[in-house]
């Protein structure tokens, strides 16, 4: 029996470790020494690793994606992400003149249309961008208007959209002239439909026998004037149109009178305003009672004006009084259009721009529809077209003209060679009338328009004259298609003159 205490006896070595045929080779393990994998393309070697004491085998690996649809081709370019950043960060950091046209277009597509004003007023000009402005904040679009600008609309309409919003006294004046330094170089063209008053507070209740101390007319009446336009029209250094209405739009079961109230210190601003605008072509002023005081002084801040080519009054309480400040001014300024439609002008005022316009050189539009000047003013205009060699429309409709003014217009229409529209419909011209202006129609070949509707005109009447302002029309039709036909048709009846 052996003791388990004694020293245990060494095993032998194994023989793997002791087999001549374990140890690698120089050449590397034979064909049968080891397992082997197949060569494929799937394949690849493993990284360098200490090589087993025991085995000789290079140990292979396969890489697998865990994202099937992983390719590299959706891996952004540098130019890609550079664009991201900068349109992430334009607001504090705007680059876009320093970049390629084509990275600048880029940039643009991607600029959110809510940038402030101040970052993209005067950096971006591209007109795409100023599309996606105006058309995300409105609807209804015509840029057409605006000259074919979608920035210059952006600003216009922006600029007009504060105006009709300000309350004098309460909205603070910097919302508006600190839009200027931006919108100058772009706004040609403002028009604004409403002008709100200040707000009315009610008046402070009165204790004791204050309102023994005083009548109830010494009270002071509350202050409703509105924007003063100064400021910003000097600054708008193109600005050629002004178009205002001084009311107040959708005012329903508000509605005062004070809401409609053109002031005089509206007025004196207004003229002084429109007297410093060397630039402004078109002013009108509509639907503001303006009367015949507030129409002169705003006449007389036009004479003499450098460049002024349109002045529209009308819609307003107008009568003789403003209009011989209207005919002062066609002496002396170069108004080609006239407007004061819907007014109180009777044949006083009629007869003075009738005086004027015999002598006038520049109106090509005069526009009385919807006042009274009866026979009287209507003869005394048809006198003056015997002599004036510039107007070309005429607008006398609904004045309560007669059967004299048409007698005395047939006249003229075989004199005056200017004239191409008149309007003397709602009168009561009646059926002789109706066919004397037909005979005066007989040799009037620039005439292209006539309206004779409601006038009391025999049917057969209107329908001739109605031909023959289509014949007049066709031929200046044929004379615009073909003008040097008509130059060698005058050139051969020359030569047969001369002949005989």
């Amino acid at each position: 029996m052996q003791d388990s205490s004694a020293p245990a006896t060494p095993s032998a070595p194994s023989q793997t470790s002791s087999s001549p045929q374990s140890q690698p080779s120089a050449a590397g393990p034979g064909p049968s020494e080891g397992p082997q994998l197949p060569k494929t393309s799937s394949t690849i070697p493993a990284p360098a690793v200490p090589k087993s004491k025991n085995t000789g085998v290079r140990r292979m690996r396969r890489i697998i994606a865990e994202d099937d649809e992983w390719t590299l081709a959706i891996v952004p370019l540098l130019t890609e992400l550079c664009i991201q950043h900068i349109v992430k960060n334009f607001q504090n950091n705007p680059i876009l003149k320093q970049l390629l046209p084509e990275h600048q277009q880029k940039v643009l597509s991607h600029l959110s249309p809510d940038l402030p004003l101040a970052v993209t007023a005067n950096l971006i000009e591209d007109e795409g961008y100023w599309r996606r402005c105006c058309t995300k904040r409105w609807p209804v679009c015509h840029v057409a208007r605006h000259g074919g600008s979608w920035k210059r609309m952006f600003f216009e309409r922006h600029l007009e959209n504060l105006l009709k919003h300000f309350i004098p006294g309460t909205t603070d004046p910097r919302v508006i002239l600190n839009l200027l330094p931006l919108c100058k170089s772009y706004v040609h063209r403002i028009h604004v439909d409403q002008f709100l008053p200040p707000v009315q507070l009610p008046p402070p209740p009165r204790f004791g026998d204050q309102s023994e101390s005083g009548s109830e007319g010494e009270a002071e009446e509350p202050a409703t004037d509105h924007y003063q336009l100064g400021d910003l029209v000097a600054g708008l250094i193109h600005l050629e149109e002004l178009d205002l209405v001084y009311g107040v739009k959708d005012c329903g079961m508000n509605f005062e009178w004070n809401l409609f109230l053109f002031t005089y210190r509206d007025c004196h601003s207004l003229a002084a305003t429109i007297k410093a605008c060397h630039t402004l072509k078109i002013f009108r002023l509509t639907r503001s009672r303006v009367d015949d005081e507030k129409s002169r002084i705003l006449m007389r801040s036009l004479l003499d004006h450098p460049v002024l080519e349109e002045l529209d009054l009308s819609h307003n309480l107008i009568g003789d009084r403003g209009a011989r400040g209207a005919a002062k001014l066609l002496n002396h300024s170069r108004l080609r259009l006239l407007n004061l439609a819907n007014n109180q002008i009777r044949a006083s005022g009629a007869q003075s721009l009738a005086h004027a316009l015999a002598h006038n050189t520049n109106l090509i539009s005069l526009n009385l529809r919807l006042n009274c000047i009866e026979d009287e003013g209507g003869q005394a205009l048809a006198h003056a077209l015997q002599s004036n060699k510039c107007l070309t429309t005429l607008h006398l409709g609904g004045n309560e003209l007669s059967e004299p003014t048409a007698t005395l217009l047939a006249q003229v229409l075989s004199i005056n060679t200017t004239l191409t529209s008149i309007n003397l419909s709602c009168n009561h011209i009646g059926l002789d009338g109706g066919k004397q202006l037909l005979e005066g129609m007989s040799d009037k070949k620039t005439l292209l328009e006539f309206d004779l509707r409601l006038s009391e005109v025999a049917q057969e009447s209107e329908y001739l004259i109605g031909q023959a302002l289509q014949a007049n029309r066709e031929a200046a039709r044929q004379r615009v298609l073909n003008p040097g036909h008509l130059m060698t048709h005058i050139t051969a009846n020359g030569r047969e003159n001369s002949g005989e």
